[in-house]
């Protein structure tokens, strides 16, 4: 959940017009992004493309 909890706002920042540091925060999405990935949760889901939407919206939802 922190993994995601990051990314999120790391995607907000550079889907913002004319983002500042765009470098930094494509190297720090792309790092999430591979944790999140190779997570070794996704080894023991049953349903995987389910659970990363019900991630996203739950780190979402707690941001709030």
């Amino acid at each position: 959940m922190q993994i995601q909890a990051a990314w999120n706002p790391t995607h907000d920042a550079l889907a913002a017009p004319r983002p500042r540091d765009t470098t930094v925060l494509q190297r720090h999405m792309l790092l999430l992004s591979v944790r999140l990935w190779w997570h070794s949760y996704w080894e023991s889901a049953s349903s995987v493309s389910p659970a990363r939407f019900e991630l996203r919206q739950l780190a979402r939802v707690q941001a709030v």
